[in-house]
């Protein structure tokens, strides 16, 4: 191929769009704002940088849609889930990673890539020749985000995303947390016990709530409104729903045994994740926060075992702009009003680093069929990824479109099974079996399947 392709924005959703199409002999230029142009958020110029959570969530293929998310992305040969493995963190049942490395790996991989090459510096208009791909996610910058503006007619939708704080393992009191994943989900030791827990009695808890309700909160800016992803709620926020809220939220006590005190169960329990693999790092889990940074030391050090902690990182709270993409997407992802231009990634309205690199493998794979004069169909919507692009260009009601995670609901039903909870192990089961023969069929069809021998190994993995 002769000509390149562009792509605006070095994220998960940026690097594996590169990554696929250098993969099928496109050419590709990577633009990153990163360093030059610094974000709230982020702290290096690694491309593919986690800034939220270190947890690409659940990694069960059979029984979770995120899981089967995995797997396509697995079997389509994506740098994401391959780095993401080679960096993984114990985590139960999830995938969680090594943050840092991990993308410096991507990064590393990318740059060394003979089809690949990356140009730092902002883009501020839509260019209007040539394949593009914009990727820019959350934060894209102030400039693109008006020429978007201009260009669709439309405001850009927005939300607020949050981020969760980082505690010095060292600082955690050991006498009063301990280790267990949630009903020990986990098929090694290391596994089982992934999670460190802070139990809470009654009393911890009602002064915790007083507490965080009272804290300081940040202040949003003129113009902007708080219209939060409910999959990444700050913690304050969930709070003023309800003093129960969190307890049946990220502090649920269920499936854990306080290994001080068997005999007593908590009222309530914070747990932490590992963040790297020294194991020096936890983050605390579902704690996105809005609270100032003086107001968050004092209210998480009431958690016991925390009360020593000492911060790698605070919370904090960014905008988190996305399109409508049913009305301004077509099926091939093109900007309907200038279709050479793609977007991909979390701006199209998906949530979550998996679902942001799946619509860049995807929008990866259709740019570089176009420029090889083909065009690739969208996978079949039985599978993950087809599921989530057929929602996002049309299967979303425009009116009340907002950013979603990969879930079953948006799967077409498998003809022949019950609704309802007593049969969704068997539904969820006939979803993904499902799935997997039809994304590897669509594979097929481009001569693009995983080599026989990874499949196997992949396969057996299940």
């Amino acid at each position: 191929m002769t000509q390149k392709l562009h792509i605006i924005g070095g994220g998960m959703a940026g690097s594996e769009a590169a990554w696929q199409a250098a993969q099928a002999g496109c050419p590709v230029v990577i633009h990153e704002m990163r360093p030059t142009v610094e974000t709230f958020a982020h702290r290096t110029g690694n491309l593919a940088e986690m800034v939220c959570s270190n947890s690409f969530r659940s990694d069960d293929s059979e029984q979770n849609a995120v899981g089967l998310l995995h797997w396509e992305m697995r079997a389509a040969g994506g740098i994401i889930m391959a780095t993401a493995d080679r960096h993984r963190l114990p985590a139960g049942g999830a995938l969680a990673v090594d943050r840092d490395p991990f993308a410096a790996a991507v990064t590393e991989t990318l740059m060394s890539h003979p089809l690949i090459e990356v140009e730092y510096g902002e883009i501020t208009e839509l260019p209007r020749e040539g394949h593009w791909i914009i990727a820019t996610g959350p934060l894209t910058s102030e400039g693109l985000g008006r020429a978007i503006q201009a260009e669709t007619g439309t405001e850009a939708l927005a939300f607020f995303d949050a981020i969760a704080p980082i505690v010095y393992a060292d600082s955690i009191n050991m006498d009063i947390a301990w280790m267990q994943s949630r009903y020990d989900k986990g098929e090694t030791e290391e596994e089982q016990r992934a999670y460190l827990n802070c139990p809470m009695t009654k009393a911890d808890y009602e002064a915790f709530m007083d507490a965080l309700l009272d804290a300081d909160k940040a202040a949003f800016h003129e113009g902007e409104t708080a219209g939060y992803f409910d999959g990444c709620l700050p913690i304050e926020v969930m709070a003023e729903r309800g003093r129960e809220t969190l307890r049946h939220g990220p502090m649920k006590p269920v499936g854990l045994t306080n290994a001080h005190k068997p005999e007593d169960k908590p009222y309530a329990v914070v747990q932490l994740r590992r963040d790297n693999a020294l194991g020096t790092l936890y983050n605390i889990v579902g704690f996105q926060t809005k609270m100032k940074y003086g107001a968050q030391a004092d209210v998480f050090r009431m958690i016991p075992g925390l009360e020593d902690a000492r911060f790698a990182r605070l919370g904090g709270i960014h905008r988190n702009t996305f399109i409508n993409s049913p009305t301004l997407l077509d099926g091939q992802m093109r900007l309907r009003s200038c279709p050479n231009i793609r977007f991909a990634g979390q701006i199209t309205g998906v949530e979550g680093y998996v679902e942001s690199a799946a619509m860049g493998l995807l929008a990866g794979r259709m740019a570089a069929a176009e420029i090889a004069g083909r065009e690739l169909l969208p996978p079949p919507p039985e599978t993950a990824l087809g599921a989530l692009v057929t929602h996002i260009t049309g299967g979303a009601e425009a009116k009340t479109f907002q950013p979603m995670n990969v879930n079953f609901g948006l799967f077409p039903p498998v003809d022949g099974l019950k609704g309802g909870r007593r049969g969704r192990k068997d539904r969820y089961k006939a979803y993904t079996d499902r799935a997997k023969e039809l994304w590897q069929g669509w594979l097929d069809a481009q001569g693009s399947a995983m080599p026989d021998a990874a499949r196997e190994d992949h396969l057996a993995s299940d």
